[in-house]
């Protein structure tokens, strides 16, 4: 199945709790996107967190023929968060596949509640990421929690769960497929449907009998 299948809507949001992998599966979606042909958008939203941000892929996306919308460089650093004025374009301009890199957790989706209006007019999709292995989340009661939350802030409905379950390089195949059981758990608790399990390429052999959407790690730790 083809990304532009698999990920049919005009806007994705992608959202979920702080670390389960947001941004780097928004980059590989993106990067799939325009490899398919697709005119796409990547907005980094993520006015939290002041690291693995969209924005440090630029290179690699323009190349890709991805354009990226994100707040100016002189106030990427800002104490006051600052959304990008291009957003509206993204939003507006139906020519356009958009991916939206939203922060973690409800205080980062609230970003979103400001152009609900706009976002409720046009053909979107909510994805909300598990992992896992993130502490805060690995309960199936947990992870609904937040889910609920960041839906009650947004005013938006989530239309799709995304496993991307992970140890970083010590990622195994089993370690997607035990994150697969806590996100159809969550999926079965919330009855919003399980839509793909995000792995790394290297594991697809591995992995055929899941919906796979296979990635490159793009996002690199600040150290390395």
């Amino acid at each position: 199945m083809t990304a532009l299948e698999r990920f049919p809507h005009r806007l994705t949001l992608v959202t979920g709790h702080y670390g389960t992998g947001k941004t780097e599966f928004s980059v590989n979606l993106a990067l799939a996107l325009a490899g398919e042909g697709a005119r796409v958008a990547l907005a980094d939203l993520d006015i939290v967190n002041p690291y693995f941000r969209s924005r440090e892929r630029r290179e690699l996306l323009e190349a890709a023929g991805v354009r990226l919308v994100a707040t100016p460089q002189a106030l990427a650093d800002a104490d006051v968060p600052a959304l990008p004025a291009e957003l509206h374009a993204v939003l507006e301009d139906r020519a356009v596949r958009g991916v939206l890199d939203i922060g973690g957790d409800p205080s980062g989706a609230r970003v979103l509640a400001r152009y609900r209006p706009k976002i409720l007019k046009e053909d979107y999709q909510l994805l909300y990421v598990v992992n896992a292995a993130r502490p805060e989340v690995r309960t199936a009661e947990r992870s609904t929690e937040v889910l609920r939350a960041i839906e009650a802030v947004t005013g938006l409905r989530c239309t799709g769960l995304v496993n991307n379950t992970h140890l970083c390089h010590e990622t195994a195949p089993e370690t997607v497929r035990e994150g697969g059981a806590l996100a159809e758990e969550v999926s079965r608790i919330t009855g919003v449907p399980l839509i793909c399990h995000a792995a790394e390429a290297r594991f697809q052999d591995r992995l055929r009998d899941l919906e796979l959407f296979p990635m490159e790690i793009r996002m690199k730790k600040p150290w390395e």
